[in-house]
Protein backbone atom coordinates (compact mmCIF):
# COMPACT_ATOMS: atom_id res chain seq x y z
CA UNK A 1 0.00 0.00 0.00
CA UNK A 2 1.49 3.33 -0.80
CA UNK A 3 1.71 5.96 1.99
CA UNK A 4 1.47 9.33 2.51
CA UNK A 5 4.93 9.92 4.85
CA UNK A 6 5.19 13.76 5.13
CA UNK A 7 4.10 17.29 4.16
CA UNK A 8 6.67 20.00 2.50
CA UNK A 9 5.29 23.59 2.70
CA UNK A 10 7.66 26.12 0.58
CA UNK A 11 7.23 29.66 -0.92
CA UNK A 12 8.30 29.06 -4.76
CA UNK A 13 9.63 32.35 -4.97
CA UNK A 14 11.09 33.20 -8.75
CA UNK A 15 14.04 35.14 -8.12
CA UNK A 16 15.27 32.38 -5.55
CA UNK A 17 15.40 30.12 -8.27
CA UNK A 18 17.46 32.66 -10.33
CA UNK A 19 19.85 32.81 -7.33
CA UNK A 20 20.15 29.25 -7.93
CA UNK A 21 20.45 29.45 -11.46
CA UNK A 22 23.25 32.27 -11.59
CA UNK A 23 25.09 30.30 -8.73
CA UNK A 24 24.48 33.07 -6.63
CA UNK A 25 23.20 31.10 -3.43
CA UNK A 26 26.29 32.28 -1.41
CA UNK A 27 26.16 35.82 -1.79
CA UNK A 28 25.26 37.32 1.59
CA UNK A 29 21.53 38.54 1.00
CA UNK A 30 20.87 35.28 -0.33
CA UNK A 31 22.54 32.78 1.92
CA UNK A 32 20.16 33.89 4.72
CA UNK A 33 17.59 32.15 2.28
CA UNK A 34 19.41 29.09 1.37
CA UNK A 35 21.12 28.14 4.76
CA UNK A 36 17.62 28.00 6.10
CA UNK A 37 16.83 24.89 3.97
CA UNK A 38 20.10 22.99 4.52
CA UNK A 39 18.69 20.61 7.47
CA UNK A 40 15.49 20.19 4.99
CA UNK A 41 18.06 18.47 2.53
CA UNK A 42 19.40 16.70 4.57
CA UNK A 43 15.81 15.42 5.77
CA UNK A 44 15.10 14.78 2.05
CA UNK A 45 18.34 12.50 1.50
CA UNK A 46 17.52 10.38 4.61
CA UNK A 47 13.59 10.13 3.27
CA UNK A 48 14.03 9.03 0.43
CA UNK A 49 10.85 9.47 -1.31
CA UNK A 50 9.64 7.51 -4.04
CA UNK A 51 7.04 10.14 -5.17
CA UNK A 52 6.24 14.10 -4.71
CA UNK A 53 2.81 15.07 -5.39
CA UNK A 54 3.49 18.61 -5.76
CA UNK A 55 0.90 21.48 -5.44
CA UNK A 56 1.47 24.84 -6.72
CA UNK A 57 0.01 27.85 -9.15
CA UNK A 58 1.19 27.64 -12.68
CA UNK A 59 2.09 31.36 -14.02
CA UNK A 60 0.65 31.31 -17.88
CA UNK A 61 3.00 28.76 -18.51
CA UNK A 62 0.71 25.67 -19.10
CA UNK A 63 -2.10 27.57 -19.21
CA UNK A 64 -3.84 30.86 -19.43
CA UNK A 65 -6.63 32.86 -19.59
CA UNK A 66 -7.93 30.83 -22.37
CA UNK A 67 -8.10 27.48 -20.04
CA UNK A 68 -8.06 28.01 -16.20
CA UNK A 69 -8.88 24.59 -14.14
CA UNK A 70 -9.12 25.23 -10.72
CA UNK A 71 -7.22 21.84 -10.18
CA UNK A 72 -5.46 20.23 -12.77
CA UNK A 73 -3.36 16.84 -12.48
CA UNK A 74 -0.51 16.21 -14.49
CA UNK A 75 -1.14 12.21 -15.22
CA UNK A 76 2.24 12.51 -17.96
CA UNK A 77 5.68 10.30 -17.94
CA UNK A 78 7.11 13.42 -18.36
CA UNK A 79 7.32 17.05 -17.64
CA UNK A 80 9.66 19.53 -19.26
CA UNK A 81 10.33 22.98 -17.95
CA UNK A 82 8.73 25.71 -19.20
CA UNK A 83 9.77 28.60 -20.90
CA UNK A 84 8.61 31.42 -18.95
CA UNK A 85 10.22 34.27 -21.14
CA UNK A 86 13.67 33.82 -20.83
CA UNK A 87 14.29 30.25 -22.02
CA UNK A 88 13.46 26.98 -19.47
CA UNK A 89 15.25 26.97 -15.85
CA UNK A 90 18.18 24.52 -16.39
CA UNK A 91 17.05 21.95 -14.26
CA UNK A 92 15.71 18.15 -14.82
CA UNK A 93 12.69 17.33 -16.81
CA UNK A 94 10.28 15.59 -13.85
CA UNK A 95 9.29 12.36 -14.26
CA UNK A 96 6.05 11.27 -13.78
CA UNK A 97 4.27 8.25 -12.01
CA UNK A 98 1.03 7.87 -14.44
CA UNK A 99 -0.31 5.00 -12.60
CA UNK A 100 -0.27 6.51 -9.51
CA UNK A 101 -1.47 9.84 -11.18
CA UNK A 102 -4.55 7.84 -12.57
CA UNK A 103 -5.47 6.38 -10.12
CA UNK A 104 -5.60 9.80 -7.74
CA UNK A 105 -7.46 11.18 -10.54
CA UNK A 106 -10.44 8.47 -10.57
CA UNK A 107 -10.36 8.48 -7.20
CA UNK A 108 -10.28 11.72 -6.58
CA UNK A 109 -13.14 12.75 -9.20
CA UNK A 110 -15.41 9.22 -8.26
CA UNK A 111 -15.21 11.27 -4.85
CA UNK A 112 -17.01 14.20 -6.35
CA UNK A 113 -13.65 16.18 -6.99
CA UNK A 114 -13.68 17.75 -10.51
CA UNK A 115 -10.00 17.77 -11.40
CA UNK A 116 -8.54 18.03 -15.20
CA UNK A 117 -6.59 15.36 -16.04
CA UNK A 118 -3.35 16.26 -18.22
CA UNK A 119 -1.61 13.98 -19.88
CA UNK A 120 1.02 16.38 -21.54
CA UNK A 121 2.27 19.54 -18.98
CA UNK A 122 4.95 21.96 -19.00
CA UNK A 123 5.89 22.92 -15.12
CA UNK A 124 7.51 26.43 -14.35
CA UNK A 125 9.14 27.76 -11.33
CA UNK A 126 6.13 27.55 -8.88
CA UNK A 127 6.88 23.53 -9.38
CA UNK A 128 10.67 23.42 -9.53
CA UNK A 129 11.90 26.14 -7.11
CA UNK A 130 10.60 24.38 -4.20
CA UNK A 131 12.20 21.21 -5.68
CA UNK A 132 15.46 22.81 -5.59
CA UNK A 133 15.17 24.21 -2.65
CA UNK A 134 14.59 20.26 -1.27
CA UNK A 135 17.10 18.37 -3.14
CA UNK A 136 19.93 21.23 -4.00
CA UNK A 137 21.02 22.42 -7.75
CA UNK A 138 20.44 19.91 -10.23
CA UNK A 139 21.99 19.86 -13.72
CA UNK A 140 19.54 19.27 -16.92
CA UNK A 141 21.56 16.05 -17.34
CA UNK A 142 20.62 14.95 -13.76
CA UNK A 143 17.50 13.31 -12.46
CA UNK A 144 15.20 14.72 -9.78
CA UNK A 145 15.61 11.88 -6.86
CA UNK A 146 11.87 10.81 -7.00
CA UNK A 147 9.02 10.58 -9.13
CA UNK A 148 6.62 13.92 -9.83
CA UNK A 149 2.47 14.47 -10.04
CA UNK A 150 2.06 17.87 -10.27
CA UNK A 151 -1.46 19.25 -8.99
CA UNK A 152 -1.98 23.03 -10.17
CA UNK A 153 -4.21 25.16 -8.48
CA UNK A 154 -5.69 28.21 -9.83
CA UNK A 155 -4.71 31.30 -7.75
CA UNK A 156 -4.26 33.86 -9.79
CA UNK A 157 -7.57 34.38 -11.94
CA UNK A 158 -11.24 35.01 -10.05
CA UNK A 159 -12.57 32.92 -8.29
CA UNK A 160 -9.51 30.49 -6.46
CA UNK A 161 -10.61 27.31 -4.62
CA UNK A 162 -11.61 28.23 -0.95
CA UNK A 163 -9.47 26.73 1.91
CA UNK A 164 -11.86 24.49 3.13
CA UNK A 165 -12.58 22.68 -0.52
CA UNK A 166 -8.55 22.59 -0.88
CA UNK A 167 -7.93 20.62 3.01
CA UNK A 168 -11.21 18.36 1.79
CA UNK A 169 -9.05 17.59 -1.54
CA UNK A 170 -6.26 16.53 0.37
CA UNK A 171 -7.89 14.42 2.32
CA UNK A 172 -9.24 12.56 -0.69
CA UNK A 173 -5.96 12.58 -2.04
CA UNK A 174 -4.13 10.71 1.17
CA UNK A 175 -7.97 8.22 0.37
CA UNK A 176 -6.42 7.92 -2.71
CA UNK A 177 -2.57 6.91 -1.99
CA UNK A 178 -3.80 4.45 1.07
CA UNK A 179 -5.82 2.54 -1.63
CA UNK A 180 -3.19 2.39 -4.51
CA UNK A 181 -1.70 -1.16 -3.95
CA UNK A 182 2.09 -0.45 -5.07
CA UNK A 183 4.79 -0.01 -1.93
CA UNK A 184 5.15 3.42 -2.24
CA UNK A 185 6.33 6.45 -0.13
CA UNK A 186 4.63 9.66 -0.97
CA UNK A 187 5.55 12.96 0.13
CA UNK A 188 3.31 16.18 -0.51
CA UNK A 189 4.34 19.58 -1.17
CA UNK A 190 1.81 22.50 -0.83
CA UNK A 191 3.89 25.78 -2.60
CA UNK A 192 3.07 29.62 -3.14
CA UNK A 193 3.24 31.91 -0.40
CA UNK A 194 3.73 32.84 2.38
CA UNK A 195 2.17 37.08 2.52
CA UNK A 196 3.28 39.15 -0.10
CA UNK A 197 1.51 41.35 -2.85
CA UNK A 198 3.27 42.10 -6.12
CA UNK A 199 1.78 45.02 -7.73
CA UNK A 200 -0.81 48.10 -6.27
CA UNK A 201 -0.63 50.63 -3.72
CA UNK A 202 0.60 48.00 -1.24
CA UNK A 203 2.93 46.16 -2.75
CA UNK A 204 5.64 44.73 -0.76
CA UNK A 205 3.49 44.07 2.04
CA UNK A 206 5.03 41.17 4.05
CA UNK A 207 2.53 40.48 7.01
CA UNK A 208 5.21 38.19 9.86
CA UNK A 209 2.80 37.73 12.42
CA UNK A 210 -0.15 36.13 10.07
CA UNK A 211 2.69 34.43 8.66
CA UNK A 212 3.59 32.43 11.64
CA UNK A 213 0.16 31.72 13.36
CA UNK A 214 -0.57 30.20 9.66
CA UNK A 215 2.41 28.09 10.22
CA UNK A 216 1.73 27.44 14.19
CA UNK A 217 -2.14 26.23 13.15
CA UNK A 218 -0.68 23.68 10.20
CA UNK A 219 -0.23 21.25 12.99
CA UNK A 220 -2.14 22.91 16.18
CA UNK A 221 -5.44 24.06 14.35
CA UNK A 222 -5.97 22.87 10.87
CA UNK A 223 -9.50 23.16 10.83
CA UNK A 224 -9.28 26.66 11.75
CA UNK A 225 -7.51 27.47 8.82
CA UNK A 226 -9.64 26.04 6.57
CA UNK A 227 -12.40 28.38 7.55
CA UNK A 228 -10.32 31.50 6.82
CA UNK A 229 -12.44 33.32 3.88
CA UNK A 230 -10.48 34.55 0.86
CA UNK A 231 -10.72 38.29 2.32
CA UNK A 232 -9.23 37.23 5.11
CA UNK A 233 -6.06 36.26 2.68
CA UNK A 234 -6.40 39.10 0.48
CA UNK A 235 -6.55 41.78 3.36
CA UNK A 236 -3.84 39.93 6.14
CA UNK A 237 -1.44 38.57 3.48
CA UNK A 238 -1.73 40.44 0.58
CA UNK A 239 -3.05 39.56 -2.93
CA UNK A 240 -0.62 36.97 -3.74
CA UNK A 241 -1.61 35.73 0.31
CA UNK A 242 -4.02 33.55 -1.33
CA UNK A 243 -1.65 31.09 -2.52
CA UNK A 244 -1.71 29.81 1.36
CA UNK A 245 -4.67 27.95 0.53
CA UNK A 246 -2.23 25.59 -0.99
CA UNK A 247 -0.80 24.35 1.99
CA UNK A 248 -4.03 23.56 2.93
CA UNK A 249 -4.20 20.42 0.27
CA UNK A 250 -0.51 19.26 1.75
CA UNK A 251 -2.29 19.49 5.52
CA UNK A 252 -5.14 17.87 4.39
CA UNK A 253 -3.61 14.60 2.72
CA UNK A 254 -1.36 14.52 6.70
CA UNK A 255 -4.54 13.11 8.43
CA UNK A 256 -6.00 14.01 11.93
CA UNK A 257 -2.75 14.78 13.67
CA UNK A 258 0.54 16.19 12.25
CA UNK A 259 3.93 16.49 13.91
CA UNK A 260 5.88 19.42 13.04
CA UNK A 261 9.41 18.40 12.17
CA UNK A 262 11.25 21.45 11.21
CA UNK A 263 10.20 25.14 10.27
CA UNK A 264 11.94 27.87 8.89
CA UNK A 265 11.51 31.74 8.31
CA UNK A 266 12.76 34.44 7.04
CA UNK A 267 11.96 37.76 4.79
CA UNK A 268 12.64 38.98 2.60
CA UNK A 269 13.54 37.14 -0.63
CA UNK A 270 12.63 39.76 -3.19
CA UNK A 271 9.42 40.88 -1.81
CA UNK A 272 7.66 37.84 -0.19
CA UNK A 273 8.23 36.42 3.08
CA UNK A 274 10.00 32.82 2.56
CA UNK A 275 7.99 30.25 4.61
CA UNK A 276 8.94 26.43 4.86
CA UNK A 277 7.53 23.63 7.06
CA UNK A 278 8.33 19.91 7.39
CA UNK A 279 4.81 18.26 8.63
CA UNK A 280 4.83 14.33 9.39
CA UNK A 281 1.60 12.33 9.74
CA UNK A 282 1.21 11.74 13.61
CA UNK A 283 2.19 7.97 14.48
CA UNK A 284 0.59 6.28 17.85
CA UNK A 285 3.51 4.21 18.11
CA UNK A 286 6.68 6.01 19.10
CA UNK A 287 9.60 6.79 16.50
CA UNK A 288 11.92 4.68 15.51
CA UNK A 289 15.60 5.09 14.78
CA UNK A 290 16.57 7.45 11.62
CA UNK A 291 12.91 9.07 11.72
CA UNK A 292 13.24 11.68 9.92
CA UNK A 293 12.24 13.91 13.25
CA UNK A 294 15.99 12.72 14.20
CA UNK A 295 17.70 13.52 10.70
CA UNK A 296 16.63 17.61 11.02
CA UNK A 297 18.58 17.20 14.55
CA UNK A 298 15.91 16.97 17.16
CA UNK A 299 17.06 13.83 19.25
CA UNK A 300 14.68 10.93 19.21
CA UNK A 301 17.44 9.03 21.45
CA UNK A 302 16.41 12.08 24.23
CA UNK A 303 12.32 11.01 24.22
CA UNK A 304 12.33 7.41 25.92
CA UNK A 305 14.67 8.41 28.71
CA UNK A 306 12.33 11.04 29.19
CA UNK A 307 9.78 8.96 29.11
CA UNK A 308 10.75 6.35 31.32
CA UNK A 309 11.78 9.64 33.63
CA UNK A 310 8.30 10.34 33.94
CA UNK A 311 7.14 7.25 34.51
CA UNK A 312 9.28 6.35 37.58
CA UNK A 313 7.62 9.87 38.33
CA UNK A 314 4.35 9.17 38.49
CA UNK A 315 5.09 5.77 40.47
CA UNK A 316 7.10 7.37 42.81
CA UNK A 317 3.75 9.54 43.12
CA UNK A 318 1.72 6.67 43.32
CA UNK A 319 3.43 4.95 46.01
CA UNK A 320 3.59 8.55 48.46
CA UNK A 321 -0.13 8.25 47.67
CA UNK A 322 -0.61 5.20 48.72
CA UNK A 323 1.43 5.83 51.84
CA UNK A 324 -0.47 8.96 53.28
CA UNK A 325 -3.54 7.63 52.65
Amino acid sequence: MAKIIAGIGSSHVPAIGAAIDNNKTEEPYWKRVFSGFEKSQRWMRDTAPDVAIVVYNDHASAFSTDLIPTFALGTATDFPPADEGWGPRPVPTGIGHPALASHIAQSVILDEFDLTVCNKMEIDHGLTVPLNLLCGKLAPTDKWPFKIIPLAVNVVMYPPPTGHRCFMLGKAIRKAVESYPEDLRVVIFGTGGLSHQISGPRAGLINSKWDKAFLDNLSKDPVKLSKIPHLDYMREAGAEGIEMVMWLIMRGALGEKADEVYRFYTVPASNTAVGHIILEPRKSASKGKGSARGAVGKSSAKRPAKAKAKTRRAAARQKSDSIHS
